[in-house]
């Protein structure tokens, strides 16, 4: 399947009626006009960020091949002042071109264009340029600047077609080096002492400007303190308020600290939506402190998960709303958060607790509000948990995609047997989910059988949904690492035992803004 005159009709529609989608970008901010540069590096990230989500389209060629240049003046970018056989607009779609593949050398393009006559043909090529022609063009004819913005618009394009599963000449480049940044299994009280100093100054830089607490004017203590003391818990493994507060009140250089059962009754205070608000404005200064950087990018995978405290073995009389079963037959605090996943920071852009009663569906759309405001999701990750046909259809209804694993029903039961027969270890297949009324969601189910799979029966077979391209389905093996990120963030929770749900959600909510920057540490240094 290639792109169609419909298909690409949907993907300018589908940006004309994104809110935050802005193409051309010329035409919609003063900053720009048809002849930058920046313009049109931004212009190429947002139609190949929809492009390659289209089922349609499945080839780079016909991206460069089909991209709208016809607004873009290139003249200041010319540095010929005479006539010239070709115009810039085609010899940009070529070095594109040859960029997306890697050729060092123009001949190599001259021979795929040569061998390849449909390319030429979309390309509108009536005769292809000889090698001279090209290297003058791009040594002598373009400005430094095209050239940068071409190279960059080439990685782009790789790098949302490589994010679709659609096949790439060669790979994308790296968003993130893995040496720029911490992952899970480095996290040990050695690691984490050898940067609380580093991770505390960032803290109070980036956190405690959006914390604040219901107290009174003229107060004695400093509300920087009470921060300075959650912190402290935080860095040191399993430490409770009361024993932490004496420990900080030697450790510390304030005058004045407070004391633990005064730490805890102020935090008891705060209203679970104070502690989102305060929780998201945080988020919103480390996001804009780390997209200074160069490796930090806005726009992304995301995962939305949920986890639970320490099973809770007292008396929950007056708290079943709050304390609930979990999986395994015990009782729990549980939250919900999202994340950023794949090439990204892992940063938790938001929390939220969980009540009896409250449906998968509320808890999606309520952080999807939340992270749709700090940084452009491309696609949302889930667990089985949330396979509902409701809540993939208001993910595909926001313009997101989704990749979430299938519970295997009578027919995709027999349909794994039938592959197991065939000895076939993938297929797809497209499905009508009944939202009631006659409505339906449309999604493709792809089987896929697992390599270390231990069962000889169907079993062996996973059923993922999505509403992308199928290759899309390899960004679920980016949501594995939420469960060691877990892990890391209830390392970084002060221990209690109160049953306030409050507290308890303040504890959670801190640890993960004490992961998020001890993850992007290394980037903060940068700005």
């Amino acid at each position: 399947m290639g792109s169609t005159p419909a298909s690409r009709r949907d993907i300018f529609r589908t940006i004309a009626t994104t809110s935050y989608h802005e193409w051309p970008a010329y035409d919609t901010t003063p900053l720009y006009d048809r002849s930058s540069l920046g313009a049109l590096q931004e212009d190429i990230r947002t139609v190949a960020a929809v492009w390659f989500a289209h089922r349609a389209h499945n080839s780079v060629d016909e991206l460069i091949c089909g991209y709208p240049l016809q607004y873009v003046d290139f003249r200041p970018h010319d540095r010929y002042s005479g006539p010239a056989t070709y115009e810039m607009r085609l010899l940009v779609r070529l070095f594109l071109l040859k960029e997306v593949h890697g050729w060092d050398h123009e001949t190599a393009l001259i021979e795929y264009l040569e061998h390849r006559p449909t390319v030429r043909r979309q390309f509108e090529l009536a005769t292809i340029p000889d090698q001279s022609t090209l290297w003058r063009t791009w040594h002598d004819r373009f400005s430094t600047e095209l050239q940068e913005t071409i190279q960059n618009g080439a990685q782009t394009i790789l790098i949302n077609a490589d994010s679709e599963g659609v096949p790439v000449p060669r790979e994308p480049p790296e968003t993130i080096q893995d040496s720029e940044i911490h992952d899970d299994a480095s996290l040990t009280d050695h690691a984490v002492l050898n940067q609380a100093d580093e991770i505390t100054e960032q803290l109070s830089h980036l956190v405690y400007p959006a914390f604040s607490l219901n107290r009174g004017d003229n107060c004695e203590i400093h509300t920087n303190a009470f921060w300075d003391l959650q912190t402290y818990l935080g860095l040191r493994e399993d430490l409770a308020a009361n024993e932490g507060a004496r420990s900080f009140l030697y450790d510390s250089n304030r005058e004045r600290t407070p004391l633990g059962h005064a730490h805890r009754s102020h935090i008891r205070d705060l209203s679970i939506d104070s502690i989102r608000k305060m929780y998201q404005a945080a988020l919103k200064r480390l996001i804009d402190r780390v997209s200074e950087t160069e490796v930090f990018h806005r726009a992304g995978l995301v995962a939305i998960d949920t986890t639970e405290a320490k099973p809770f073995t007292g008396d929950r009389t007056g708290h079943e709303d709050e304390i609930l079963g979990t999986k395994d037959g015990e009782y729990a605090y549980q939250w919900a958060t999202v994340q950023l996943v794949g090439k990204a920071v892992p940063l938790v852009l938001d929390a939220r607790p969980i009540r009896k009663g409250e449906s998968r569906r509320k808890i999606v759309e309520d952080l999807l509000d939340s992270v749709q405001d700090l940084v452009h999701v491309d696609r949302v990750l889930m667990d089985r948990a949330f396979d509902s046909q409701h809540i993939l259809e208001g993910i595909d209804q926001r313009g997101l995609g989704y990749v979430v694993p299938k519970r295997m029903h009578t027919s995709e039961r027999a349909q794994a047997k039938r592959l197991l027969r065939w000895d076939q270890d993938n297929y797809v297949t497209d499905r009508k989910l009944h939202l009631g009324r006659n409505e339906w969601h449309e999604t493709t189910l792809i089987y896929r059988r697992r390599e270390s799979a231990e069962s000889a029966d169907y079993t062996q077979y996973s059923v993922f949904m999505t509403n992308r391209h199928p290759g899309a389905v390899h960004h679920y093996n980016s949501r594995w690492g939420i469960e060691s990120g877990y892990k890391s963030i209830k390392r970084f929770m002060a221990a209690t035992t109160s049953k306030n749900f409050g507290l308890r959600f303040f504890y959670f909510a801190f640890a993960c803004l004490l992961y998020s920057i001890w993850r992007a540490v290394d980037l903060l240094v940068q700005v």
